[in-house]
């Protein structure tokens, strides 16, 4: 067998397929009407369907029963746990012992400086601290307390 070089390099047998070259006569099969069919919005230039259109069959989203209720007063939390506190107070990057919402996005918490944190109760806690957020779950103020610390909670800014 041949040596192989960059010289001699082949595509594998059935790898590679002719490309559909359209509107270039009778000659090629795809003439006439170059694969578009007749008429329609599909024949025409600048054609446009969405990705929802179903022919003029009722659509999907509109054959399939709506139930159940989206409150828009709901507000969205960013969850801090208690043992993330605990690991920010091990750790020192809680420094004074009071944690409030801006201290935890400096220090990487949470994403969001605009969005509400609520402290929720997973973990243990045995760092003293003053802790004020938006919300609190109940297990979390009772550890928080029983670590000798404080639960405060500030006011939930109004939804944008």
């Amino acid at each position: 067998m041949a040596k192989t070089t960059l010289s001699n390099l082949k595509y594998s047998e059935g790898s590679r397929k002719r490309v559909k070259r359209i509107a270039r006569g009778q000659g090629s099969g795809h003439g006439g009407t170059a694969t578009r069919g007749h008429k329609g919005e599909g024949a025409r230039s600048g054609t446009h369907y969405r990705p929802w259109f179903e022919g003029g069959q009722m659509p999907l989203v509109r054959r399939t029963p709506k139930f159940g209720f989206h409150s828009p007063f709901r507000v969205e939390f960013q969850v801090v746990n208690i043992v993330t506190l605990e690991k920010l107070a091990v750790d020192g990057k809680l420094g004074t012992g009071k944690v409030s919402p801006e201290v935890l996005h400096t220090v990487g918490a949470v994403a969001k400086r605009s969005v509400p944190v609520k402290i929720l109760g997973v973990g243990e806690m045995k760092a003293k601290l003053e802790v004020t957020a938006h919300a609190f779950s109940k297990s979390a103020a009772e550890k928080i307390e029983k670590a000798g610390g404080k639960a405060i909670i500030i006011s939930t800014p109004p939804k944008k």
